[in-house]
């Protein structure tokens, strides 16, 4: 029954991770949320039928084992983590890359995964019952890098490789680990995808986004499932953007 279930989601004060932690506190879940924004936090928590807010940066480890622990005070175990936080930048050609922008990218969007991914896991194998289910968000970018986007590429296609490690190294413990891929959510941070992202043979192109609430659906179902069967990938995308073929 989910509504004895522990669920996890960092960056979870807006975007992504506000609209899934709402949708998995309505199908039952307890969710512990965290982000940087303390009052962004607060508002979410709100909405919340039985939530934790805790206020950390994914990139500071001790902050992120603090989260976890408060985690334990409040509910004792922990079944589902959306590995969520994550962070952007200006498109930038890669040999005009700062170094500065290089380093926060990949300390947020990997170093960061890593953190509460390796929380989450100890506790998984510790707890009574054994396991849970940790699911990375991804990315298109994953796979498929846009141009002028060098750290938020390499920090995508590294999540691939920790979750198949974390799945393989989950597989004693009763651990299943996942990765949802998206490919242009509606959100405010692709608001500006109405005005034209830059496209591979050098062009400026509009691209459509897609509801959030069909990425909220397909969390949900991954998070759903007995941790016998995974989703080891799911891309969710809009239909027409340009990614399949040639665009």
């Amino acid at each position: 029954m989910t509504e004895s279930k522990v669920a996890v989601v960092t960056g979870g004060s807006s975007g992504i991770g506000r609209a899934t932690a709402l949708g998995l506190s309505r199908a039952g879940y307890r969710v512990a949320i965290c982000g940087r924004r303390t009052d962004a936090l607060e508002a979410v928590n709100a909405e919340l039928r039985d939530g934790l807010a805790y206020t950390c940066d994914v990139t500071n480890p001790d902050e992120v084992a603090g989260f976890f622990s408060a985690i334990d005070e409040r509910f004792g175990r922990l079944d589902v983590v959306f590995n969520n936080a994550g962070r952007g930048a200006p498109a930038t050609s890669f040999g005009d890359l700062d170094v500065d922008i290089w380093r926060q990218m990949i300390d947020t969007n990997l170093n960061g995964a890593f953190y509460v991914a390796r929380e989450a896991f100890r506790r998984m194998r510790d707890q009574t019952p054994q396991g849970g289910r940790i699911i990375n968000n991804g990315s298109i970018s994953a796979y498929t890098p846009r141009p002028g986007a060098g750290p938020y590429n390499a920090s995508k296609h590294a999540i691939t490789g920790l979750t198949k490690t974390i799945s393989l190294d989950g597989r004693p413990f009763n651990i299943a680990c996942g990765q949802i891929d998206i490919g242009n959510v509606a959100t405010d941070m692709t608001s500006g995808m109405s005005a034209g992202v830059p496209q591979a043979n050098g062009t400026m192109m509009p691209e459509p986004t897609f509801a959030i609430e069909h990425l909220v659906d397909a969390l949900l179902y991954m998070a759903g499932l007995p941790l016998e069967a995974n989703v080891q990938f799911m891309t969710v995308m809009a239909t027409k953007m340009p990614y399949i073929g040639r665009g």
